[in-house]
Parts: C-alpha cells; structure tokens; sequence
C-alpha cells in the first residue's frame, strides 16, 4: 500500500525528485527553509524531516523508520531567558547519495553525510562524516568502511 507524506510548507519549499517513496506518518517540514529530495528516495514510517535550516537528500537514500532529521536548534545559553524565547540556530544538512539511515537515528543540525555511508540504528550524527564509512553510536563513531566503488571502468 502506498502511503503520501504529511507536507507542510509554511514559508519553505519543499522538492522532491523522481520516485519518492513513502510510508505511513512521514512528515516533511519545511518551516521556513527548503527540503530538496532527489531520485528514488525512500522515507519509511513516522519519520520526520525539518527543514528550517535546509535539507538536501540525494539520489538512491534510503531511509529507516522512526528517523529524525532536524536542521535547526535552540539556544539556551542565557539562563534568564526562556529556552523558547532565545534565538534557533540554522543548520543545513546534507545527505549524499547510496546512504542508508538505520531505524531510530538522529540526524542534527549542520551535518553532512557523506555520500555511500551507512548510519546505524539509533545513531546520533552531529558533524561531517568520511564516503563510505559505517557510523553507530550516540554520538556516531566510524566503525569500519565499505568497499570503496572501482572507478577505473575496468570490469572486475
């Protein structure tokens, strides 16, 4: 069964390339930035990105269920202010592409996947990770790296 996607727009955009698949409870929020998705994406059940700060998804990712994908965070730094009443800090996030998210992570403002990576479950990314490596952990380690692709053209 095919499920859409909750969309909300508010002051963003949202764009989605070809083939986009969903299931039951995505979300896609842009807020007041920009969600761009590209081909043959798959988002699996209750799975929510926020688009506040950007976030830019690229072809062939797949992603798990329960997925959190956040570009943006509060300030809290001045404890005479309510947290709710300090300033949101942008942070774009980009996603390469062949990435593999495992069910239950958590994807933080200003990161940068790596194109080929695979995130494990219940991961936590916050930073820049390196093309093909496997990352797991709260907060997400390298913990070894696939097979880089043969990009001679010889066949094997």
């Amino acid at each position: 069964m095919r499920y859409l996607p909750r969309l909300r727009y508010r002051d963003g955009t949202i764009e989605i390339g070809d083939r986009l698949f969903t299931r039951c409870g995505v979300v896609l929020d842009a807020q007041s930035g920009m969600i761009e998705i590209g081909n043959d994406v798959s988002v699996n059940d209750y799975s929510i990105l926020l688009g506040h700060g950007g976030v830019r998804i690229g072809d062939n990712t797949r992603i798990a269920a329960h997925v959190v994908i956040v570009s943006f965070e509060h300030s809290y730094e001045d404890p005479t202010i309510l947290i709710r009443d300090q300033p949101i800090k942008k942070g774009r996030v980009v996603i390469g592409k062949d990435v593999w998210i495992g069910a239950g992570a958590k994807v933080l403002a200003g990161s940068n996947i790596a194109d080929g990576c695979v995130i494990g479950a219940n991961s936590v990314i916050k930073g820049t990770t390196e093309p093909f490596g496997v990352y797991v952990g709260s907060p997400a380690r390298l913990i070894k790296r696939r097979a880089l692709p043969d990009m001679t053209g010889r066949d094997q």
